[in-house]
């Protein structure tokens, strides 16, 4: 049978756009890819990219305060969000234009259209043509959940914060996941007032306990209302602004209530259940250890697999199906010893086991200290880091390492490369340290504070 494509990718987020290139430039197949809103996706358009250039912008404020205590005579006013908005939208076009210009120079054919799958090798567009492909690679991400409750209308996600007229003088942000912590923080620096509810126990589930711990104290003390055990009941619309009543009594008047309460992989009304692809529970495309459906035709990588949604994992799914599929490689994509970084003030660096997941395993050291860094410390500021590894107390290797400090994600990407190789504890302790850092604690931690 002759097809119009080797492949068609429906999605231009970070994943679908790396098979895409590859597919076309490095292994010579045909290939068209279908975006119904911009190139780049979640993390460029809405999510990575302008989340961070908002953290540097909402860090500035502290910073200036330092530079004070250093000696430094500093005059400041207000954030303008409007000329901080303008220029974030300019660097977020042109981001744009390079993935779009990446994928022209590889030979991919370009749909700025909706796409959804008619059967096993037939994509639709919107306007009802039909393009046919021997594979067909699903790459369309996620999207914010917003539970239904009276009022869930006026909340605004992630995907409409960049986008404001102007910044909200009181925020309530619900959630407790790194999305939620993140710009609980960001609105903070930029001189917003914020509100946060959480209905569990502590914030950054599934995160390091004591981490967890570390980061909601200093949100806390930086000024964030962090109400945990704390669920939204209704809002209604005033003349005021967005009044919430909820669960703690703490009813009150916000200008602005922005949900980060997880996100859902975007399989709703693509046809892949008509034309055979499994979905999980969640809506999540089901696939093998090759990113392969049970349409053998019928691929799919990054969040709308719902395995590990980070974008640097996304791109390794989309660079490890191209192995498989067009270069005659098996390639598992590896989801192993992922390391990552939560940017909320301050960071939070991870990458293998929890103190709590290590122990469950085994027999376990855990070496770890909290501290006043040197510069902030000069500066009179209270805040402390924590520097932390889980060791097993067999083989002494490093299962886990996790930093709550400026800079962890940095700091982060390192250990990560040591811990993917198997380093021991006696390999951190071997290490001359660099000093005066903060991350010299990371090798001249001798005594385990626990074992278990």
């Amino acid at each position: 049978m002759s097809f119009d494509y080797d492949l068609f990718v429906i999605g231009g987020g970070s994943g679908g756009v790396r098979a895409a290139r590859l597919a076309a430039s490095e292994a010579g197949a045909r290939v068209g890819l279908a975006e119904e809103y911009r190139m780049g996706g979640t993390c460029v358009i809405r999510g990575c990219v302008p989340k961070k250039l908002m953290v540097f912008a909402s860090g500035f404020a502290g910073a200036m305060q330092d530079a004070r205590a250093y000696g430094w005579e500093v005059t400041t006013g207000g954030f303008d969000w409007t000329g901080f908005r303008t220029k974030l939208e300019a660097e977020l076009s042109r981001l744009e234009g390079i993935y779009r210009t990446n994928l022209q120079k590889a030979g991919v054919e370009i749909f700025d259209s909706r796409a959804t799958l008619a059967d096993p090798h037939t994509v639709q567009l919107a306007d009802g043509t039909r393009k046919t492909a021997k594979h067909v690679l699903i790459a369309t991400g996620g999207r914010p959940f917003v539970p239904d409750f009276p009022g869930s209308e006026h909340v605004i996600t992630s995907n409409e914060v960049f986008k404001l007229d102007a910044l909200p003088g009181r925020v309530l942000i619900v959630g407790g996941g790194y999305i939620a912590c993140e710009f609980a923080c960001i609105l903070n620096g930029l001189g917003v007032e914020v509100t946060q509810y959480y209905r569990g126990a502590q914030i950054l589930r599934g995160f390091d306990e004591e981490a967890r711990g570390h980061i909601a104290g200093a949100m806390q003390d930086n000024g964030i209302d962090l109400r945990l055990g704390t669920n939204v009941q209704r809002i209604d619309k005033t003349a005021e602004g967005l009044w919430v009543k909820s669960t703690d009594g703490h009813d009150a008047v916000y200008d602005a209530v922005l949900y980060a309460t997880g996100r859902v992989p975007n399989t709703e009304g693509l046809g892949l259940v008509e034309a055979g692809v499994t979905l999980k529970g969640n809506g999540a495309v089901e696939v093998d250890a090759y990113s392969q459906s049970a349409i053998p035709s019928v691929y799919a990588v990054g969040d709308v697999t719902d395995r590990i949604n980070l974008t640097p994992v996304a791109i390794r799914e989309g660079a490890a199906f191209v192995e498989t599929v067009f270069k005659g490689n098996p390639t598992k994509p590896d989801h192993d010893l992922v390391p990552g970084a939560v940017f909320t003030q301050p960071e939070f660096g991870t990458v293998g086991l929890s103190e709590e997941a290590a122990r469950e395993r085994g027999p376990i050291e855990v070496y770890a200290t909290a501290f006043r860094p040197m510069q902030t410390g000069f500066a009179g500021r209270e805040e402390r880091v924590l520097m932390k590894l889980v060791v097993c107390a067999e083989t002494r290797r490093v299962l886990g390492c996790h930093i709550v400090a400026d800079g962890a994600g940095e700091m982060i990407q390192l250990a990560g490369i040591a811990i993917k190789m198997g380093a021991t504890k006696e390999d951190f302790d071997r290490t001359v340290a660099v000093h005066p850092t903060m991350a010299e604690e990371l090798v001249t931690m001798k005594a385990p504070v626990r074992t278990g």
